[in-house]
């Protein structure tokens, strides 16, 4: 069984060599939605979720959604 590697929104975005301001573009979204996904804030909706695992080059199972303490 090959096991999978989870990362945070940030770190997708990060490791698919992708600033902020790209994701906002490709997703239509503002800066602070983005930064409030990456903190855990809010949720993004499934819609996005599925647009940032195709833009991130990832499966979206890989993406770990969580909420900062």
């Amino acid at each position: 069984m090959t096991e999978s590697i989870r990362i945070s929104l940030k770190a997708a975005r990060v490791n698919a060599g992708l600033k902020m301001e790209d994701v906002c573009k490709s997703l239509h979204v503002s800066k602070a939605t983005v930064l409030n996904w990456e903190k855990g804030y809010t949720m993004p909706s499934a819609e996005k979720a599925i647009a940032m695992s195709e833009l991130y080059r990832i499966p979206l199972e890989n993406i770990i959604f969580y909420k900062e303490s």
